[in-house]
């Protein structure tokens, strides 16, 4: 390869990263570094998070439980002790 096209190629290439930078694709890529360790630092691993949505759905599943029971005992009452 001559010496003239190794410049060539020497120079679009540094063209193109002048263009990427112009475009703001660094700044995304700051962007994105940030996210993913704010990310990581909040959230914790994986299966950190899967037994922090599993107990979360317990405790709501917990919470219907409780209601029907409640719905049921008032229902028993009333067809029990109510008007007839």
């Amino acid at each position: 390869m001559s010496s003239t096209r190794r410049a060539w190629i020497v120079a679009a290439s540094v063209g193109a990263v002048e263009v990427l930078k112009d475009q703001g694709i660094c700044r995304w890529n700051y962007a994105l570094r940030r996210l993913h360790q704010h990310a990581k630092n909040n959230m914790g691993s994986f299966s950190q998070a899967r037994s922090r949505l599993a107990s979360h759905k317990a405790l709501r599943d917990h919470e219907k439980m409780k209601q029907s029971e409640e719905s049921l005992r008032k229902v028993m009452y009333l067809s029990c002790w109510g008007p007839n």
